[in-house]
């Protein structure tokens, strides 16, 4: 919110500083506090991952040089999908590896290893050469490794720096070599000594003493530290647990094939026990040369379809909200949500509905989301009446599920594009129903909790005028217009898409700056008479002005465009325009006023750090100066972000190339479709259940993949629309973040709310039931996702057909989305205990019932067919009948508890005014 509104509240409700918003994110994600030199070596990393990034997203991975006003360039060099995915996953590794400690001397580990010293003192006293011995040992192991206080890098992390970094270099260097191996295997490929012959000696010491390094290929060795390194990333940046299911895997694949194909298991004494079900896990017995080439030199591990989709769309995305939220857009647009609901009853908590949303749509991080969003909401929620655990519940609630709202959705819609084959825009279309519902489910219950506790809106004084808002930052809309543009009308690759975006921000935000009464006459008119003059050279050059000049100086004859391309083609670069004329503007006149600028506090503080370390302080107030600070802070921000989705999908890769190279996926559906009994609910709860245990504490997009390389190929077999399955995932997996125990997103906003973490997660997951509900809802009624499914079971998006189509389109659409409606309406009080009046255990009952009813009938018909099924029996009646007849049966419920409800309010308010006052 503006400084006007936390004048004269408590500290313990204004506004969280950014330096606690970073210290608790930092906490959180266990990340370091690096200072000097070291936070510089970090920024060049990740200024360079993402420069790496934008080159891809701007020129594929085609390396060039343009040659100066010709518009021709030179081609070096195109690289291969892996070389492109190991310099990807290579940049993650190093930034994990600088961000993340080793340990800080806490862990299981370090803490048992941290007795021996006192224990040998204690024992021998401390002049004994033991002690000595020993106490020096763990010095130097603390020096290697340690980093208690989160603040240095240590000499390990430079070693595993520089292996990650050979990763790419052989990829590079000998691509041709390993084409090869992956035909004829990894043990055809040079060893160490051939391929650096001054590690002869070495090598031959080393594999004396028990290390085969000169029986083994350099690329085998490489290959296995490879995959190790990734093991390790995972477990600083994501934590032991990710990493121990991943490394399973791994050992799964080398002695999977010890399992018994008969599932008898003996062990030398007593009878034979027979485990129904193990027997199809057994595979076939695998290598570690075979493990290592299918998981490093292919594109079908680490380096496969998880890492592809990082690669194109994921991190471009990361960085698009990195410029976004520096941009200032993010602390606009809670101040633009706060005037929009901030008078409403409750506002603080409807206003946190929809900024936080709005964020966590194009966040990669639902902890930093929470934290930096909640740094506003939270302490204004807290102070309009709503109780600590309650705000950070609402918050971490809303903030996860951005993951959920179109057309961004965090990154999980490209990655559903990838698994699915499906188009993007058919993806957000189907998802946007849903993810309304959602919000409008957490809505619902702030105002309750709000009318239960008399909690009203805030006053205009806490408030911003919302047309004056409007008028002052109306330019923050268009990247996210832009971005719609040309993803779902001029149909441009999303990576394109995304590219544009990036430089329609900056090339508002250097307009901003360059935007004054002095300047605003050359600025618009610059940029204007440049647009007529670029769709003037394309209509009778049919090129830019620059290589239109060149080519008749040549004496070239281009041929010009049509008119609507002429235009069509400038509008693409008026991007482009805006920017060279802008700066051209800030470059004559650097230090005038800039009244549209307002960039996130981290850009202006790191501006002023720049410019002290510059030794010229005056270079804070120069604007193009705040300019490149403001893209440099982006791209730094941006690869920060993005280094645990990456190392996560890296990591994630593991599980489908091993399913892949083991032949584990028939099996493993066969093994769920046994478990299930065949049975769609039990199915769906076995799916869910697993997507929140495996989900706790893990992004979602591994969530994602973890689920989808295990349980996809039983959704598609038990004959779900696909499309609705990948959702059905995508949901559980985004409530694990709000599932105690670990609740990573009610925790993260519990340390803004000084709240109760554990009573904080628990009021977070009931808000978010219908978040749980909802995904039922659409597998069993596709219609609310708009689709229509044909009797094989493909869904597709319905159409204008579709619509006309009454006796389809009301039964199946219509009908169902306001069921669901209704049904979270019902949700509502049964979570909250309030409507219209305090409501009893039986009424939030038949509530709650009243809601199952309205949402998922058929989740409810399903189990009731499946019991006849055991007893012997069915009943052969028509689904959509039993549909429309259950939600006509909780229709009725719900209005019977609501009239009864209204009336026991109307019964209250006579009663209290009859009441005398003392």
């Amino acid at each position: 919110m503006t400084s006007d509104t936390t004048g004269g509240i408590d500290t313990d409700e204004a506004p969280v500083p950014e330096e606690e918003q970073q210290e608790l994110i930092e906490e959180l994600e266990r990340k370091r506090s690096l200072t000097g030199v070291a936070t510089l070596a970090v920024s060049a990393v990740a200024i360079l991952f993402s420069t790496f990034q934008l080159y891809l997203a701007a020129r594929s991975s085609r390396i060039s040089v343009p040659i100066p006003f010709t518009g021709e360039e030179i081609h070096i060099v195109s690289l291969q999908s892996l070389q492109t995915h190991s310099i990807h996953v290579a940049f993650a590794l190093v930034l994990a590896f600088l961000l993340f400690p080793t340990s800080t001397g806490d862990g299981f580990l370090s803490r048992r290893l941290g007795r021996i010293p006192p224990f040998v003192r204690s024992r021998f006293g401390e002049a004994n050469p033991a002690t000595r011995t020993v106490e020096r040992i763990a010095d130097g192991v603390r020096w290697l490794a340690l980093d208690p206080d989160r603040d240095r890098i240590t000499p390990l992390d430079i070693g595993l720096i520089v292996l990650a970094v050979l990763g790419p270099v052989y990829m590079l260097r000998h691509f041709e070599e390993i084409r090869d191996m992956r035909v004829f295997g990894l043990q055809r490929g040079e060893t160490i000594p051939e391929l650096v012959p001054l590690l002869e000696v070495p090598v031959s010491v080393l594999s004396a003493l028990g290390l085969p390094l000169e029986s083994r290929s350099y690329a085998f060795l490489l290959g296995a530290v490879g995959i190790l390194l990734v093991l390790e990333a995972t477990r600083r940046a994501l934590g032991f647990y990710l990493m121990t299911i991943v490394g399973s895997f791994v050992v799964y694949a080398r002695w999977g094939y010890l399992i018994p194909g008969n599932g008898q298991f003996s062990f030398g004494v007593g009878p034979i026990v027979r485990v129904p079900f193990v027997g199809i896990l057994s595979i076939k017995e695998l290598t570690w040369e075979q493990i290592v080439r299918n998981l490093w030199y292919t594109t079908e591990g680490i380096f496969g379809v998880p890492v592809r989709v990082s690669v194109a769309f994921i991190f471009v995305f990361i960085l698009f909200g990195a410029f976004l939220e520096m941009s200032g857009a993010g602390e606009w647009f809670i101040e633009l949500a706060y005037g929009l609901t901030g008078r409403r009853k409750g506002g603080p908590a409807k206003a946190s509905i929809v900024a936080s949303g709005f964020m966590g749509m194009i966040s990669g991080s639902s902890i930093a989301n929470t934290v930096t969003t909640g740094a506003f909401t939270i302490p204004l929620m807290k102070r309009s009446g709503y109780d600590p655990e309650f705000s950070g519940a609402v918050e971490a609630s809303a903030s996860s599920g951005g993951q959920i709202l179109p057309p961004v959705m965090g990154a999980a819609a490209f990655l559903i594009v990838e698994f699915t084959g499906i188009a993007y825009a058919e993806v957000i279309i189907a998802a946007a129903i849903p993810a309304i519902v959602f919000f409008f489910g957490v809505w619902v219950m702030v105002h309750l909790k709000a009318s239960q506790q008399g909690i009203t809106g805030l006053g205009d004084e806490d408030i911003v005028n919302v047309r004056d808002h409007l008028k002052h930052g109306w330019f923050y809309l268009l990247p996210i217009g832009v971005l719609l543009y040309f993803i779902l009308i001029d149909r441009l690759t999303i990576d394109r898409a995304a590219w544009y975006s990036l430089i329609a921000i900056t090339a508002l935000i250097a307009f901003a700056a360059a935007y004054s009464e002095r300047d605003r006459g050359p600025l618009v008119g610059g940029i204007a008479g440049l647009f007529g003059l670029t769709v003037v050279s394309y209509l009778f050059a049919g090129r830019g002005p620059v290589a239109a000049l060149v080519a008749f100086v040549t004496g070239g004859s281009p041929g010009g465009l049509p008119f609507d391309a002429a235009v069509g083609t400038a509008l693409l670069q008026l991007s482009w325009i805006t920017l060279f004329i802008s700066l051209a503007v800030l470059l004559a006149r650097p230090f005038g006023d800039s009244p549209l600028l307002e960039l996130d506090g981290a850009v202006d503080t790191a501006t002023e750090r720049a410019a002290n370390a510059l030794s010229r302080e005056r270079l804070a107030e120069n604007r193009a100066f705040r300019v490149g600070s403001f893209v440099v802070k982006s791209m730094d921000n941006g690869a920060r972000t993005a280094t645990e989705v990456v190392i996560a999908v890296a990591a994630a890769g593991i599980i489908p190339g091993v399913i892949g190279v083991s032949g584990l996926g028939p099996n493993l559906t066969q093994v769920i479709l046994q478990a299930s009994g065949e049975s769609t609910i039990l199915l769906l709860v076995l799916t869910a259940v697993s997507s929140i245990i495996l989900g706790m504490g893990m992004p979602t997009t591994v969530t994602y993949i973890i689920l989808v390389s295990m349980l996809g190929g039983a959704i598609e077999g038990a004959g779900l629309p696909l499309l609705a399955g990948h959702l059905f995932i995508l949901y559980f997996g985004v409530i694990a973040d709000i599932t105690p125990p670990v609740a990573v997103a009610a925790y993260a906003a519990s340390g803004v709310a000084k709240s109760d973490q554990f009573v904080t997660g628990i009021k977070a997951f009931t808000l978010s039931l219908n978040k749980a509900m909802v995904p039922f809802a659409f597998v069993f009624a596709p219609g609310i996702l708009l689709m229509r499914v044909t009797n094989g079971g493909e869904g597709t998006l319905i159409g204008w057909a579709d619509v006309t189509d009454i006796g389809y389109f009301v039964p199946e659409v219509v009908i169902p989305v306001i069921g669901l409606f209704l049904g979270v309406l019902a949700l509502g009080p049964t979570v909250i205990g309030y409507y219209y009046t305090d409501v009893s255990g039986v009424v939030r009952a038949l509530l709650a019932v009243a809601s199952v009813l309205l949402m998922v009938p058929l989740a409810l018909f399903d189990v009731a067919q499946g019991l006849l099924t055991l007893a012997g029996t069915g009943i052969a009646v028509d689904p959509l009948v039993v549909d429309l007849t259950l939600r006509a049966v909780g229709l009725a419920l719900f209005l019977a508890l609501t009239v009864k409800n209204r009336r026991a309010m109307t019964a209250e308010s006579t009663e209290d005014a009859a009441t005398p006052t003392a």
